[in-house]
């Protein structure tokens, strides 16, 4: 039987702190990006705020460990690293479109590549906590 709190202990905790600061991360960039610079690259941007929304759920269902959360956690990781191998395919393909770098483009590149290990984890962890 699963044990929904289970997410939110140990090794859970380092997980939901990372997934915390790229939340962070990510929305203040994004916000910064659309209300300064949008138009040299609307398509970055908002798939950067795209990425902030996603992160931010992934944190609150990590942390909130209900057996709601886990699905939240759970879809929301998916999503991630849909979008982070997508995204990252995409930049490579069509670069003009990503003048500066966003959490995903470049799967992660200007982020040491976390994007692309993170949900990994992500999705490993709440498959050890199931």
């Amino acid at each position: 039987m699963t044990d929904p709190a289970a997410t939110r202990h140990g090794p859970g905790r380092i997980l939901i702190l990372v997934y915390g600061v790229f939340a962070l991360a990510a929305t203040a960039r994004a916000g910064v990006q659309i209300a300064t610079q949008f138009s040299e690259a609307p398509i970055a941007y908002v798939l950067s705020a795209v990425a902030a929304v996603i992160y931010c759920a992934a944190t609150f269902a990590l942390a909130r460990a209900t057996k709601l959360s886990r699905r939240v956690a759970y879809a929301a990781i998916v999503v991630e690293l849909v979008g982070v191998i997508g995204i990252g395919a995409f930049s490579y393909a069509v670069p003009e479109d990503f003048p500066d770098a966003t959490v995903w483009s470049h799967f992660g590149q200007g982020y040491g590549f976390v994007p692309l290990v993170l949900p990994v984890l992500g999705l490993l962890w709440l498959r050890r906590t199931r």
